[in-house]
């Protein structure tokens, strides 16, 4: 079951598009048999983000590398999601999130830990913002399905103020 994921369509985007940095997390080759030998072509898994609670991936398929990766960094700024990162650069709760195999827990870490992750999940965490964060993954280790899984937990994630709000509480 795919859960939807809340893009970035109710804030002003002009404001966030511009500060966006992107980070290459796989560039795979996959090549077809033709009559004349093979074919080649390539596809780029990127994360595009403004290190301050705005993230996004995207993918990109093409003859050469430059222009998968910049397909890639496009798809990306199309499927951004806002993540609420609290005080000292970690995250208000514990999450896990899931996407096909694999499945990412992360935990809030104190300042001074740093991003304990792999590659992908570690791209994530860093073009959103977060510092300070334990992650681990389990099943899969698929580039693509663990950066899916790492933003649908950042998905789930619920500041304080908001959760009192949700619950009709006061804090």
């Amino acid at each position: 079951m795919k859960k939807k994921i809340t893009y970035l369509d109710t804030l002003d985007s002009e404001a966030y598009v511009n500060d966006l940095q992107e980070t290459l997390v796989k560039v795979n080759r996959s090549a077809a048999t033709v009559k004349g030998g093979r074919r080649f072509s390539f596809n780029a898994l990127s994360v595009v983000g403004n290190r301050e609670g705005v993230v996004g991936y995207g993918f990109g398929k093409a003859r050469q590398v430059p222009g998968a990766i910049e397909k890639a960094a496009k798809d990306g700024r199309k499927h951004l999601q806002v993540v609420p990162v609290s005080e000292g650069g970690t995250i208000p709760h514990e999450v896990t999130g899931r996407y096909c195999s694999s499945t990412v827990r992360m935990l809030p870490a104190s300042p001074g830990t740093g991003i304990i992750a792999c590659s992908a999940v570690r791209a994530v965490c860093e073009m959103a913002g977060v510092t300070n964060i334990l992650t681990k993954s389990y099943g899969s280790n698929n580039s693509m399905n663990l950066v899916k899984a790492t933003l649908d937990a950042l998905a789930q994630l619920r500041t304080h103020e908001k959760t009192a709000e949700l619950r009709g509480v006061e804090l």
